[in-house]
């Protein structure tokens, strides 16, 4: 048994010098490519790009590189770093055949288990998914949930109300949103509700939920090892060897996973059998029955046998509707088989939710644009109800406007990964001066290339969106685009931003996303004031999906995501008026470290001329 593991691990080193070697010794046509130092020799750039402060690294490769870099991957791997809308839309439309996430990049980032979730973007995607998931997530379906959302929104709101009404009160507001946003999804995509938010209390699956990010975060150090794990076995054995594993991160993940798993698994067969059954009794204990689950469930059973989904596949695309907010369930038997591992790394805390507490962050910092949005929607209200109608509340215009410029300056998701299928061209849209000074308009790449496509970098490139591409700016979606955003042919299916992919992968729940951040900023805003709190700071760690921790200096709380609200009467002074000129919170500050933290307070509408 010694001499068979010394064997296994002599292997391994041989291998990885091999690796070493191979990528340090033959040439490529990547190598006149200018970008980043290699940095270490072992990591290459990859810890630099995969750490809670990968901020001013990043925004480096954005400012000093430009828009198609080479950077360097472990052991040297040549690997591209693009924003180039012209490059981004050669690889997710024009041609897209030609890249995919490829076998090591789906066991390392994640297999296309299905193929329009946000998070699974490859080849490898059934067909009939899109066909069966469409129809759900259309306008006209989301009308159709329009009383669900109201339902929860309200539920959210006299929850707030219940803790200011005493007076003062520290709130996690990101966990308060989070709530909000799992029950939107349980109930509206899976006809299950998760959550009443009557409590503070959580139950197992919600602490699971708010954990799961920062726990994979952990054990990126593993991100190398992947590929190479289903060599080890079979699933079982490999799940055996897991529980073995003496490495606390590795363990606190695990049982996250399974904590999601399961619940996920019971929701599936229960709603399943009731569905087959004709029990209503049942169904309507499980949802109303307009839920995407539902919906997804009666639509598969009217199928032809041949275009009939699997239970597994309607569990990953369960996994999908999950990851509209980011709990996706995964087991670690598809993990270790190499599957769904994006999801795993990349996913956990709900992109939309972190929108949303993003958001609140930036309008705390500046109270004009809280004080607009809040008139056009208490006039909205005025006009329409408390309960503004689907239609009317996507018409708003400052809404949808402080919606889309936060989605442009702050995508959840910033980094999205591809592999070339084949040796293939990438073209530029502007010309390229290599290394050896000759200037190119396209790209050779050879096949196996890592390319990393920056949607955050896109999205605030200088060159489309002007010198104030880095600024946090609602009034610019009030007046025409710039003329270079319109001509650049930006890929994306949402505003001219890559905050959603393009194509055949992007995002098919990106209504459903934008219908949940647009009810619950109307909400909020209508309802309270939010200020930054002078004593707690928030930063905004860098992962898969960004999400913010309080006190970020502090070890012991670096891995937690919050961000901590004091609630308090309102006051009766016009400073809410007035944006903060305190050049610490400003917003032209360094986006690496978005300021800090926030009030709430109910809302009393400001004397402006005091």
């Amino acid at each position: 048994m010694a001499q068979l593991a010394v064997l296994v691990v002599s292997s391994f080193v041989l291998y990885f010098v091999w690796r070493l070697v191979r990528n340090y010794v033959v040439s490529s046509p990547l190598d006149k490519i200018p970008g980043a130092p290699r940095g270490s020799i072992i990591s290459g750039s990859m810890y630099q790009i995969f750490n809670h402060n990968s901020w001013p690294f990043v925004d480096q490769l954005i400012q000093t590189y430009g828009p198609f870099a080479k950077i360097h991957g472990f052991f040297g791997m040549r690997m591209l770093h693009i924003y180039d809308p012209k490059a981004m839309h050669s690889i997710y439309v024009k041609d897209q055949d030609n890249y995919c996430r490829g076998e090591k990049m789906d066991r390392k980032y994640g297999t296309p288990v299905h193929r329009t979730g946000a998070a699974g973007h490859g080849w490898c995607y059934p067909q009939e998914a899109a066909q069966v998931l469409n129809p759900v997530f259309s306008g006209a379906h989301m009308r159709n949930l329009t009383p669900l959302f109201n339902d929860v929104a309200g539920r959210l709101r006299a929850a707030l109300e219940s803790q200011v009404e005493h007076g003062p009160k520290d709130l996690d507001m990101l966990s308060w949103i989070g709530r909000t946003a799992l029950e939107l999804i349980g109930r509206g995509g899976l006809g299950y509700s998760f959550d009443p938010l009557v409590a503070e209390s959580t139950d197992k699956l919600t602490e699971s939920v708010k954990s799961f990010v920062p726990a994979a975060n952990d054990v990126l150090w593993a991100l190398e090892f992947i590929p190479y794990l289903p060599y080890l076995g079979p699933a079982w054995f490999r799940r055996f060897l897991l529980q073995l594993v003496p490495i606390p991160s590795i363990q606190r993940l695990k049982t996250i996973v399974d904590v999601m798993t399961q619940r996920t698994e019971e929701i599936y067969y229960a709603k399943k059998k009731a569905i087959e059954s004709g029990d209503e009794e049942l169904l309507n204990a499980l949802g109303e029955g307009t839920d995407v689950m539902s919906v997804l469930l009666r639509e598969n059973m009217k199928a032809s046998d041949e275009d009939r989904l699997p239970d597994a596949e309607v569990l990953a695309q369960m996994g999908f509707v999950f990851l509209l907010s980011s709990y996706p369930p995964i087991t670690f038997d598809r993990l270790l088989n190499g599957y769904e591992f994006s999801t795993f790394i990349m996913a956990g805390v709900d992109t939309t939710s972190n929108a949303l507490s993003r958001a609140l962050h930036l309008m705390s910092m500046n109270q004009a644009v809280q004080e607009k949005l809040r008139a056009e929607l208490l006039e909205a209200q005025e006009q329409y109800g408390k309960e503004i109608p689907y239609d009317e509340l996507f018409a708003l215009p400052y809404l949808d406007a402080v919606c889309r410029e936060t989605l442009r300056l702050y995508a959840p998701v910033n980094l999205n990964s591809r592999e070339a299928r084949v040796d293939t061209v990438i073209p530029l849209s502007e010309p390229l001066r290599c290394t050896d000074g000759t200037v190119i308009t396209e790209v050779p790449v050879p096949k196996g290339t890592n390319i990393f496509l920056n949607l955050r970098g896109c999205n605030m490139n200088k060159a489309l969106w002007g010198e104030d591409a880095w600024e946090w700016k609602p009034e610019r979606w009030l007046e025409p685009l710039p003329k270079a955003v319109e001509d650049a042919r930006i890929p994306g299916i949402y505003a001219n931003l890559m905050t959603f992919i393009s194509g055949g992968n992007s995002c098919i729940g990106f209504k459903f996303s934008q219908f949940e951040m647009k009810i619950v900023l109307s909400t909020l805003v209508s309802n309270f004031k939010f200020s930054l709190s002078p004593d707690k700071s928030v930063f905004w760690n860098f992962a898969g999906i960004a999400y913010p921790v309080t006190d970020h200096a502090s070890s012991k709380t670096r891995n937690d995501p919050q961000i901590s609200l004091t609630a308090k009467p309102p006051e009766k002074h016009a400073d809410a008026c007035e944006t903060s000129h305190d050049p610490d919170v400003g917003l032209n500050r360094s986006l690496s470290q978005p300021p800090e933290d926030l009030l709430m307070r109910p809302y009393a509408p400001p004397r402006c001329d005091e």
